[in-house]
């Protein structure tokens, strides 16, 4: 099999990617990676490539990139503190140089195939060039995400390679299966029904309100804004490091698929939900706040985002990683994830699947039954 790779999205053949990425989540399409290349996020460096079959039709497309990472991202908390102490006189102590493949803001296989190729076959070529890439560079790890439960076929084939399957966070996820909001709150159990509607008079009393837009990029610095105040304050992940660029690129290259839900306290932006309308799913990506502030703001946008939803028509919602106890009682489910790692020292990924572990804690997964039996 042929792998011919690209430095950046504008050298790849648009019609090929097309053709493959077609009916497939738009977390791979051409434009999509265009706005992510050109928001500059972090230390991100990227590249794609397609696999070519014996007659040179092309069979299968990916992107990887290269990233400094926390290998201990998930830390409990105590070796959080610990290693915040000792970053004060090593910053960069346990961040290493990796070689990821994957969508670095949102969950997906990594790769997308035709249906006239083995996944047997593409895992074996694509490990042999991530392999190659890797020793070429100089990366500590290969990193390869997102394994979720329908791919879990996908991952053991990796693991056949020498990879090391481990737990990443949970991500939440909503089946939508009401017609209008009310009578998705009439299904809630009383507790959680009568919980919910408390929560949303205090923003009633307060005048928060929210309004639901598809073009934003005229906000983009404010909304950016917004978000850093989240992340900044937020002690369970922190990774990718959004930009202006970013919003600006996601609302005006990604037309109706990107929507955000701008919140007012009377006239004042106070916060915002950046969306993406991934066919028959709503991908929550980002929340932003004006104030790092424990109220019941997160709560009132939780639940305009399950809103948008069923006017939308879609049937399911992916609510993102943490916060798992809000979204639950709203009816969202944890649902797990893996990702395989493989350095490509041999003598170093003898200790990989051993330590990185141990370094790592995931919440374990409990959901619950918020909703009247049927």
């Amino acid at each position: 099999m042929k792998i011919k790779i690209f430095e950046t999205i504008s050298d790849v053949p648009k019609e090929q990617w097309d053709r493959i990425q077609s009916g497939y989540s738009c977390c791979y399409a051409y434009e999509f990676w265009d706005v992510i290349e050109q928001a500059k996020l972090n230390d991100f460096s990227y590249q794609y490539a397609i696999f070519y079959d014996e007659i040179d039709n092309p069979v299968a497309i990916t992107s990887f990139y290269t990233i400094t990472t926390d290998i201990a991202i998930f830390a409990p908390p105590a070796l959080r503190n610990f290693l915040l102490k000792i970053r004060r006189l090593f910053p960069n102590f346990l961040k290493f140089k990796m070689l990821e493949c994957g969508t670095p803001i949102s969950l997906n296989k990594p790769f997308v195939a035709s249906v006239a190729i083995s996944e047997q076959e593409i895992v074996t070529s694509f490990d042999t060039m991530l392999n190659g890439l890797a020793k070429k560079q100089g990366h500590f790890l290969i990193v390869v995400r997102d394994f979720e439960p329908e791919s879990a076929a996908t991952g053991a084939l990796f693991k056949q390679r020498g990879y090391h399957l481990v737990d990443s966070l949970a991500t939440t996820y909503m089946t939508v299966s009401w017609s209008t909001p009310e009578k998705y709150l009439s299904s809630l159990k009383s507790y959680y029904r009568s919980k919910l509607q408390k929560h949303l008079k205090i923003n009633q009393q307060q005048g928060i309100r929210h309004e639901l837009h598809d073009e934003f990029d005229h906000l983009a610095d404010t909304l950016c804004n917004q978000w850093l105040v989240v992340h900044n304050s937020a002690s369970e992940y922190q990774r990718e490091i959004l930009t202006p660029e970013f919003y600006r690129g996601f609302s005006s290259k990604l037309g109706e698929r990107s929507k955000v839900i701008l919140f007012y306290r009377n006239d004042e932006l106070i916060g915002h939900a950046l969306l993406l309308m991934d066919r028959d799913t709503l991908r929550w990506l980002y929340f932003g706040r004006t104030e790092a502030v424990n109220d019941s703001l997160y709560i009132y946008v939780a639940h305009k985002v399950v809103e948008t939803a069923i006017n939308l028509g879609l049937k399911r919602i992916e609510m993102g990683l943490t916060t798992y106890s809000i979204k639950k009682d709203l009816g969202a489910y944890m649902s797990p994830i893996q990702f395989a790692l493989r350095a490509p020292s041999a003598f170093i990924n003898f200790f990989v699947g051993f330590y990185y572990p141990i370094l790592n804690h995931t919440p374990e997964i409990q959901n619950k039954n918020i909703f009247k039996q049927i």
